[in-house]
């Protein structure tokens, strides 16, 4: 039998292909069940032949199917013949909402798109991605191919769960790229095979958002290694250097969302909302200001130079890999001249300073030696032997060692009698907070918690989890006992305390209720004689709106018993 004239489940028809894709193709079809078309999506059997990621695969499916918002494509079904039927071949499937419309890649295609719509198509891509983080769910794949715009102007997301479940089963970066397709969507920590966040939704969407503005996206390369190394280590030109009829007000915007560092994107998908209409009426940032933004967000750091550092040696061995962006600026070369000629010219100074010192000291006097940095131990040695007496005292300090000194007192070069005292201020070392135990803790008692170890609350992102109670912590950027610098910001993600309700008319009543059973919901059939009853009975419509209610809410499911 074709595929065309394949029915899934007994209850999908498969019918003409509308598209194709690295991972699968996509099929017009008909829910014979509901009389409704839908798209079917049916994975490569290559990709598939893995148990394990089957099971991934529809589980995710499944996850993505409880979602529901416009401008995200709805996930009817998912399923896996497979599981019913252990002597079919046939590769996991997905039912979903049935779009007309144009793929963003396509429209990105002719070249950079107007601001207005380049703002619009981001925006709407945030949308859906704040209402999935919201509900717990990463797409990890955002780029043009799963973005759709439809006949209407409308944005649809697509894929969501799907990258996930690719990602599990892919062991190494050209593993996953190949099944995901390009790696010129990828955020660093994706390219570094680290874990990932909502934070890599968002570098991913800065990526778009840049090839709107510009017709390009801001690294390119030979290889999906040679792009991965550049998002990991290069500084990306700003949207109006590629193309000067971008605004320049969205410049920071690009710029903050391309940030190496996650904690230097925005903390969440509104943060981002908001800064990008913000800027679309805002105006332009200076030269300076620009500069300012790129040498914080992109300049070296001792972490990002170990990180860096780290990904060089994986991914330099790649002999494919090329570089789009420029050496270093003229404007570093004469700053390097510069502070030779000032560091020259101290010498000097120090030079002539000794030579107009007085050639006679009196035997009683002594200078005080500059002991910065050298361990307590030798500087007590060195002011015994000038027969000065020592007095320590111990501080805190980012820059000394711990066991040096920090500074003295009267401070180096000063003249001072035989037998004055000189106190010696020691490093401990660098001050630090532990960070408490969060995870099971009330928002409330976190946050005390937090406050006392002298750490601050950054993001509190909230997760709808039906075995969690409202407001109680999941999980922290931070990880337990860990030493960090104090005052360091530690984000949150906590228990909403709510579950995602989908629409369910058109559902039987017995899988109605057992859905509503499994999200923690109590479910409350109503009778209603307005209409033909069915065998089995159907839902018609619910007491409560899809979306997010309270875990152990009551809803009525209305069904029709009348003749």
């Amino acid at each position: 039998m074709s595929t065309e004239s394949r029915v899934l489940a007994g209850r999908y028809r498969v019918g003409e292909l509308i598209g194709r894709g690295g991972m699968a193709k996509v099929y017009r079809g008909q829910d014979l069940t509901l009389g409704r078309e839908v798209a079917i999506k049916i994975l490569d059997p290559e990709l598939a032949k893995d148990t394990a990621f089957r099971t991934r695969f529809r589980l995710e499916a499944q996850a993505a199917s409880r979602m529901s918002h416009p401008s995200i494509v709805r996930v009817y079904d998912a399923g896996d013949p497979s599981n019913t039927d252990s002597s079919s071949d046939d590769p996991p499937y997905i039912v979903m909402e049935l779009i007309s419309g144009t793929l963003l890649k396509d429209i990105i295609a002719s070249g950079p798109v107007p601001v207005e719509d380049a703002v619009r198509y981001t925006d709407g891509i945030l949308e859906a991605l704040d209402y999935s983080h919201r509900a717990g769910v990463v797409h990890r794949d955002i780029k043009p191919g799963n973005v759709m715009v439809t006949d209407k102007g409308q944005v649809k997301v697509m894929d969501f769960g799907i990258a996930r479940a690719v990602s599990d089963s892919s062991s190494t970066v050209a593993e996953t790229t190949q099944i995901i397709g390009t790696a010129a969507y990828f955020s660093p920590e994706q390219a570094k095979g680290e874990p990932v966040d909502a934070r890599a939704d968002l570098y991913s969407t800065g990526v778009v958002l840049y090839e709107l503005l510009t017709g390009r996206q801001p690294f390119r390369g030979e290889s999906p290694v040679a792009v991965a190394y550049q998002h990991v280590s290069e500084t990306p030109l700003p949207p109006t250097e590629v193309n000067e009829d971008a605004p320049g007000a969205l410049d920071p915007v690009v710029l903050r969302a391309l940030a190496k560092d996650p904690y230097q994107r925005y903390p969440d998908a509104a943060h981002f909302r908001a800064a990008l209409d913000s800027a679309a009426s805002g105006h332009a940032p200076s030269r300076k200001e620009l500069g300012a933004l790129t040498s914080e967000l992109y300049g070296p750091s001792p972490r990002q130079a170990q990180e860096t550092a780290r990904s060089l040696r994986q991914l330099s061995t790649d002999t494919t890999m090329a570089r789009t962006q420029s050496g270093p600026p003229v404007a570093w070369i004469w700053a390097g001249v510069a502070l030779l000629a000032v560091l020259l010219a101290s010498v000097l100074f120090w030079v002539w300073t000794i030579s107009m010192r007085p050639p006679e000291v009196p035997t009683t006097s002594r200078v005080v030696p500059n002991l910065v940095n050298v361990s307590s131990e030798r500087a007590q040695s060195d002011l015994s032997d000038l027969d000065l007496t020592t007095k320590l005292v111990v501080e805190t300090s980012t820059d000394i060692t711990e066991g040096n000194v920090i500074r003295t007192d009267p401070e180096a070069g000063e003249t001072v009698s035989e037998g004055d005292t000189v106190t010696l201020y020691v490093s401990s070392g660098v001050e630090t907070s532990t960070v408490p135990q969060l995870e099971g803790m009330s928002l409330t008692d976190a946050k005390k918690a937090l406050t006392a170890a002298g750490l601050e609350l950054g993001t509190v992102i909230q997760r709808n989890d039906k075995s969690i109670a409202a407001d109680t912590v999941i999980s922290a950027s931070e990880q337990e006992a860990d030493e960090v610098a104090p005052g360091t910001v530690v984000n949150l993600v906590v228990a909403s305390g709510k579950v995602t309700l989908t629409d369910l008319a058109g559902w039987t009543l017995a899988a109605a209720t057992t859905n509503l059973e499994s999200l923690g919901l109590t479910a409350t059939p109503v009778e209603s004689a307005d209409c033909p009853a069915t065998d089995p009975p159907t839902v018609v419509s619910m007491s409560v709106a899809p979306g997010d209610v309270p875990i152990g809410s009551p809803v009525e499911l209305r069904y029709c018993t009348g003749e």
